[in-house]
């Protein structure tokens, strides 16, 4: 019998997610801001010590609401990573926004914050970090440099629940931070996000600009006597039932994060005397910084050898992938062109690859894995 393929993901319970959508569904509550939201958000609130926490139909919207909140629009600029996922950059072109692209530091892929000084003008309206990999960003030095101009800071954590700097978690620094609980993050709900803040004068409108731009969340504290149109808004709320399978995740964060750590480490272990002979670096992770676990990369040589491996390892049933294509140089943002290229961006894209990596993984899966890349001869 031929052996089953691994894949690059596979999402599985790891909790009481199917008894908690069982109760939803019972109960009748299955739209959203109902009791696993409210669950959902104060967990996440207490473990990460952010002011109100908003769980949201993807992390893309979450961004989405922090151009509204910051009244984003034509004639502003936002600094982002070319190295991100288009999210990031959607989110505020939206709204017109100019996107300047900063390249990224060469050892962990992070927004490179010696390059802000040169990117900051009198029209900046936002800087969006990114921490790539779960590994943070140097958020000292981005932080000061925006306080002293006095531009916001929102932290895409996509990739960082549960990473933390200088002991602190990821997310609880920016005005806003946005996460993402898609399939692939280390907690899921299949799709859905949520939008943290940190600085508590954004909060009631942040509760508008989510219910469609009414003030129907003050009409069920009782605070108003009917709700209507106030400001702006869209439809960013999570379905009860969306929210009551991530509540069951939450919950088990500590085992799932426990396994993915043994397999981040099973994997810098097992593969390291194989990457120095070959030339291949493994990922870079500053002393002070905790990782999220997110995700285990390998830098290959050249774009030759990783298209290479790729199909070395397809062939032995494996699906590994590369990641973001440098969005500098996309054909949307040609119309940009005048900025600065990136090309630390430009080499790590060519390069990168993504090993299999999902929560309750094998040892035996990834064994299999690994004995795959040793054999590969680069």
């Amino acid at each position: 019998m031929e052996a089953q393929g691994i894949p690059f993901n596979r999402s599985i319970l790891v909790g009481r997610e199917m008894e908690y959508i069982s109760r939803s569904l019972a109960t009748g509550q299955i739209a959203g801001d109902q009791t696993y939201s409210r669950l959902a958000q104060t967990f996440l609130e207490e473990l990460l010590g952010v002011r109100k926490a908003l769980v949201t139909t993807s992390c893309t919207h979450a961004l989405e609401m922090t151009a509204l909140l910051l009244d984003i629009g034509p004639g502003d600029e936002v600094i982002i990573p070319s190295f991100t996922f288009v999210s990031t950059a959607n989110a505020f072109a939206l709204r017109g926004a100019r996107l300047v692209f900063a390249d990224v530091r060469p050892d962990t892929f992070n927004l490179d914050e010696s390059a802000l000084p040169d990117l900051i003008t009198v029209r900046t309206k936002a800087i969006v970090p990114v921490h790539y990999a779960g590994v943070a960003c140097e958020m000292m030095t981005i932080l000061h440099l925006a306080r002293d101009r006095g531009i916001p800071v929102i932290e895409d954590n996509a990739h960082g629940l549960f990473g933390s700097y200088h002991g602190r978690p990821l997310g609880s620094f920016g005005t806003f931070a946005t996460q993402s609980f898609h399939e692939t993050k280390n907690v899921t709900c299949g799709e859905g996000g949520a939008l943290l803040i940190n600085d508590p004068t954004y909060i009631e409108r942040a509760e508008v600009i989510r219910e469609k731009g009414t003030d129907r969340s003050k009409f069920f504290r009782g605070q108003v006597d009917k709700y209507g149109w106030v400001d702006i808004g869209s439809s960013y709320v999570m379905s009860d039932l969306l929210a009551a399978f991530l509540y069951g995740q939450l919950e088990a964060w500590q085992l799932v994060q426990g396994h993915r750590a043994r397999v981040w480490n099973a994997y810098h272990k097992g593969l390291a005397n194989w990457c120095r002979a070959s030339g291949v670096r493994q990922p870079i992770v500053p002393e002070h910084c905790g990782p999220a676990y997110h995700m285990y990369y390998l830098l290959m040589p050249s774009l030759e050898v990783r298209t290479a491996f790729i199909s070395h390892m397809r062939r032995a049933g494996i699906l590994v992938v590369f990641h973001y294509q440098p969005l500098d140089s996309s054909a949307y943002a040609e119309r940009w062109s005048d900025q600065a290229p990136c090309p630390i961006t430009a080499d790590v894209s060519r390069r990168l690859v993504r090993l299999p990596f999902y929560n309750l993984m094998s040892a035996e899966e990834q064994e299999r894995v690994m004995n795959a890349v040793l054999e590969f001869k680069v």
